[in-house]
């Protein structure tokens, strides 16, 4: 299952959203906004902009792949849009299995391709007031 969402998202809920008694393990990654200084600059906050129709749909088959190509029951990926301050979780990803060492292969996968296919672009805003796209329709440009 792929969400894609606005609100925060509620890692509790998502922890609990498979209940399979056949399931040993829960591997999840929890993505958060850092305050680093790329460029001399300290982070603020993420503006993330998606192409919703297609990021859902892309998000969907990422996660079908991964159930097929490994021993998992369950993976569910929630990528969040819209504006973020530090330390919150801009993606959140569950993948349940019998076996921990397909779940943390499964997370990977899905992570790793996520970041790689998906249409969502993100803008950094600094302390200084200064902000950059630095994953986007542009190469990155101080405002």
């Amino acid at each position: 299952m792929f969400i894609l969402q606005e609100n925060p998202i509620d890692v509790l809920h998502a922890r609990n959203m498979c209940r399979n008694p056949a399931n040993g393990a829960l591997v999840s990654f929890e993505g958060m906004v850092r305050a680093d200084e790329p460029q001399g600059h300290v982070v603020s906050g993420l503006l993330y902009i998606a192409d919703s129709v297609s990021v859902v749909e892309e998000g969907e088959k990422i996660i079908k792949e991964a159930l097929t190509l490994y021993s998992i029951t369950e993976a569910v990926c929630i990528q969040r849009t819209g504006q973020l301050k530090t330390s919150e979780v801009p993606v959140w990803i569950g993948v349940w299995a019998p076996h921990r060492d397909e779940a943390f292969k499964g997370c990977r996968y899905i992570i790793e391709e996520i970041k790689k296919r998906l249409l969502i672009w993100k803008k950094e805003f600094y302390t200084d007031g200064n902000s950059a796209w630095i994953r986007g329709p542009q190469t990155p440009v101080i405002f």
